[in-house]
């Protein structure tokens, strides 16, 4: 479906056009008319799928022609990388619409405070909020929510899955009874359902495929004991010197110095991020990342979701996610707007439960390889079908996939 197909403001419209976007994604050709008759909506789709169109292209529409500066739009998200990333993507959008917008996070030190009581008490027609700092400005008593209209949860499910639901229901305490709740998910636990009963006003719901990666990611697995780990890695990151854009994922913050620190006495280039950095350090990363000047970022499940980069070449998962929903969102970082990308995991003989898990999740049997001979033979695969220990006549060097950009579907 095409955006001018959607009831928008010819402004939007406009804004939409001039950023390269013609046609609408699933999710937001569903939300899109929900929100903008006023519904509360319910929605699941994975990451990569454009939900933050689906919820910010609406609102904005109803902004068009606002007079006066109250929050209008309090959305909250559960890091900062997100809500820098929607309050950008709405600035982006505003430049055609006039509409105020403020990033409120943690993490900066106390250097933007006043910054922020400004626009919590003089107005900003949007508020993207994580929870904590939020919450802090709340407790002072000079917030004014009176006259919100609108209250989204972007990735309530991590939200929960992080601890704060008792923030979230402080939070909407000081919203006015009368206001249209959005809550946006990539999975749809019965922790996200009990909430959406205590929050949301005879709902509609929309629930897309949310277990399936993109079709064009080349999905592989690497059998390999855990000291076989970074010389794997290696051999991979060396047969792939065409690509400029390679996210390795770890498991926890305190493997990202440690995976670095090896990859740079092997000769490669790379950089770490995790919630361990400052947030100003954090934002340097991804600046160097997107533009790429650094080659390959290891991260935790903080850039797993929510953080918008395109052309991403590789993803490896060098530890396999606990949960099998996250395996989808981390190799959802590659092959973003009809693109090509490749998404390898490392797996260890305790990970494969974990593994099989995820295969029926996807419900695809994804081709597994032993390491390659000079790094020796890694665990036989346990319930699957590699039989034998040894398969390495192809060590399933990729095609070199090239990104190609496509600038058709608004996929935020």
């Amino acid at each position: 479906m095409k955006f001018t197909e959607l009831n928008l403001d010819d402004q939007l419209l406009e804004a939409i056009s001039y950023m390269g976007f013609e046609n609408a994604t699933p999710i937001q050709a569903q939300a899109i008319p929900l929100i903008l008759d006023n519904r509360d909506l319910i929605a699941c789709a994975q990451t990569g799928t454009g939900k933050t169109g689906a919820f910010v292209l609406p609102i904005l529409n109803k902004l068009v022609g606002k007079e006066d500066t109250s929050v209008n739009t309090l959305i909250v998200v559960p890091t900062r990388e997100l809500a820098v990333q929607i309050e950008q993507q709405i600035q982006g959008l505003s430049y055609f619409v006039s509409v105020g917008s403020m990033a409120i996070y943690g993490g900066g030190g106390g250097k933007d405070w006043d910054k922020e009581k400004d626009a919590l008490t003089n107005g900003r027609d949007i508020i993207v909020a994580t929870p904590g700092k939020l919450l802090s400005h709340l407790k002072l008593g000079y917030v004014d929510f009176s006259k919100v209209k609108h209250f989204v949860l972007d990735e309530a499910d991590r939200m929960l899955d992080m601890g704060f639901i008792d923030d979230l229901k402080k939070i909407i305490s000081y919203l006015p009874e009368e206001h249209q709740t959005l809550l946006f998910s990539a999975t749809m636990p019965k922790s996200i359902s009990e909430l959406a009963k205590k929050i949301l006003k005879d709902p509609e719901e929309i629930k897309l495929s949310i277990s399936k990666p993109a079709e064009g990611v080349d999905q592989k697995l690497y059998l390999t004991h855990d000291n076989q780990k970074v010389p794997v890695l290696c051999h991979l990151l060396k047969e792939r010197k065409n690509y400029d854009s390679i996210i390795i994922f770890t498991s926890t913050k305190s493997k990202v110095s440690e995976i670095v620190n090896q990859l740079r006495r092997a000769g490669f280039k790379s950089q770490g991020i995790s919630s361990n950095l400052e947030q100003s350090q954090r934002e340097e990363v991804l600046r160097g990342f997107r533009s790429k000047r650094i080659r390959i970022l290891v991260a935790t499940d903080v850039m797993s979701r929510g953080i918008d980069i395109k052309e991403i070449n590789m993803v490896v998962n060098y530890d396999v996610p606990h949960d099998a929903e996250d395996y989808v969102h981390r190799v959802g970082r590659t092959a973003r707007a009809n693109t090509k990308g490749e998404a390898c995991t490392l797996v260890n003989q305790k990970d494969m439960f974990k593994m099989r898990k995820i295969e029926a999740l996807i419900e695809m049997s994804l081709p597994k390889s032993q390491p390659p001979a000079e790094v020796g033979d890694g665990p036989a695969w346990e319930g699957g079908s590699l039989k034998s220990k040894r398969n390495r006549n192809k060590f399933n060097k990729s095609s070199n996939f090239k990104s190609r950009k496509s600038n058709k579907d608004f996929t935020k």
